[in-house]
Formats: structure tokens, sequence, C-alpha cells
């Protein structure tokens, strides 16, 4: 069976099963602090709104990975579709959002 002992140059120990989780683990990419999506430009893909969990899809790190969102704005909906902005970050996938254009 083929094992990884440690993730170079990252600190991360992981002894697990590398033909199904690959060398560093299930979870591959994880937001580092030094990636910020604050101030990125996304896409909602789930209605927004208040008592609403929504989604967004934010291109980062080379990728583009979606997020659950809630609007910046107490009372603010966006449809599915609007360009928004993102200005508020909770690990590990949340974000605030609002629409970067008035329509």
């Amino acid at each position: 069976m083929a094992r990884a002992v440690a993730a170079v140059g990252i600190g991360v120990e992981f002894s697990g099963d590398t033909r199904r989780f690959g060398r560093f683990g299930p979870y591959a990419v994880t937001m580092d602090d030094d990636v910020s999506v604050v101030g990125l430009m996304g896409r909602v893909t789930g209605a927004v709104g208040p008592g609403l969990v929504g989604e967004v899809i934010v291109r980062v790190r080379g990728g583009a990975e979606h997020f659950l969102a809630y609007p910046a704005a107490a009372k603010e909906s966006i449809s599915p579709g609007t360009l928004v902005t993102v200005l508020e970050y909770q690990p590990p996938r949340t974000v605030y959002v609002s629409a970067a254009y008035d329509s």
C-alpha cells in the first residue's frame, strides 16, 4: 500500500492511502491566509437574500471555487447570474457579497 509520511515544506503530516486521497490527504486545497477572496468578483449561482443561504462562484488560486453566500446588506436580494463583489470572508467557505453594479 502506498503511503505518504509528510507533506514537505508545509509541516503537515499525513499517513493515509495515497491512491485514494493523494499526497496531501483528502483536502488538497485549503484557504490560506495569504490568499483572500475579499475584493474579488464572482457570479451568483444560487439566489442570495434575506433568510436565504445562496451560493457564488469566485475565481481564486488559478481556478474557480463555490462559496456559501449571504447579502452584505440585510435587505438586499441578488438573483442568479448577477456579478457580485466579495466584501467579507468567514472560514471555511462563507462570504458576504454585494451586487457589483446597480441594476
